[in-house]
């Protein structure tokens, strides 16, 4: 027989949760900021530098603090995902896209 969802014990969501999902939502934002996805309400691609930095920047603070809960195969997939946005604003904040 199947467990029952309410036979299982919850937890309480922790702070690393939260981040995890707080860093996906603003590396997604980041993207878009980039004009390198659509934007998630409009569908339209559009680029503001100043705002793809604060995302970029907020989002590599945020991995700092997530980091010590994460094994090592996270930690190098998270810190890709914040150098490639690194690497597209400047390539993007030199007019360049390669």
């Amino acid at each position: 027989m199947a467990e029952n969802e309410s036979d299982t014990p919850k937890k309480p969501i922790s702070i690393y949760d939260i981040l995890t999902i707080l860093i996906e939502q603003l590396s997604a934002v980041s993207w878009q900021k980039l004009g390198l996805q659509p934007d998630s309400v409009t569908g339209t691609i559009s680029v503001d530098l100043v705002e793809a930095k604060v995302a970029i920047d907020l989002t590599a603070q945020m991995v700092q603090h997530l980091e010590s809960q994460l094994d090592e195969e996270d930690k190098r997939r998270i810190h890709s995902l914040v150098r490639d946005l690194r690497i597209n604003y400047v390539q993007k904040s030199q007019g360049t896209s390669d």
